[in-house]
């Protein structure tokens, strides 16, 4: 059995006016680099085998003080990085209302299964993550792994681990925190979820 410990990266710029960031490559936060090293201090005393991180820099860099704390290399696969949002990317959903309101709608109504125009949408994003995720399985199947990600890519494997329409990923799930852990079992029978968003800081030292 291999578990999986998800986690969000750290704050970003966009992360006060609530923007989607998606593909973009947005800057982290003095806070959110803090998070990255508050996740580096809790992964140091834990027991994990390896550090996985999308590609976008907000994850690398998150990832980054828990891998050095473990003596790890941190391997980085673009197929963990967020959904790409297209148009959307850098709005927030109120502009997305003005810019795009028929659109607009149609991805809020159906957030899983609809993408924002131009944009990529969850199913297609699960299914390449979903891959990635097989193959950190395969390569580790005994062990015990942290993967730095995205909001709402965390949140639709979520759903998909467990059964629940993509479409319900925001009501089911409605937040993420930045470096809150989900923990998930993984192995030939299925999966179970252990922990949902716990914060570094209520979790075991060891």
């Amino acid at each position: 059995m291999t578990i999986l410990l998800l986690a969000r990266h750290g704050e970003t710029t966009w992360h006060a006016k609530n923007r989607y960031a998606g593909s973009t490559d947005v800057a982290l936060t003095e806070l959110g680099i803090a998070q990255g090293e508050q996740l580096g201090r809790w992964a140091e005393v834990q027991q994990i085998d390896a550090v996985y991180a999308s590609d976008l820099s907000r994850a690398v860099i998150t990832a980054t003080p828990a891998a050095t704390a473990l003596g790890l290399p941190l391997t980085i696969d673009p197929a963990l990085r967020e959904v790409h949002f297209g148009r959307g990317e850098g709005l927030t959903s109120a502009e997305m209302r003005v810019t795009f309101p028929e659109e607009a709608a149609r991805f809020v109504a159906n957030p899983g299964s609809v993408p924002l125009p131009e944009g990529e949408s969850g199913k297609v994003a699960v299914e390449r993550a979903w891959g990635a995720l097989e193959k950190i399985v395969t390569r580790h199947p005994d062990g015990t792994i942290l993967v730095v990600m995205h909001s709402t890519l965390l949140r639709l494997i979520l759903c998909r681990s467990f059964g629940i329409p993509l479409d319900n990923y925001r009501t089911t799930f409605p937040s993420v925190l930045n470096v809150g852990i989900t923990t998930v079992s993984w192995n030939a029978n299925g999966r179970a979820l252990l922990g949902y968003n716990v914060p570094t800081a209520l979790l075991p030292s060891q």
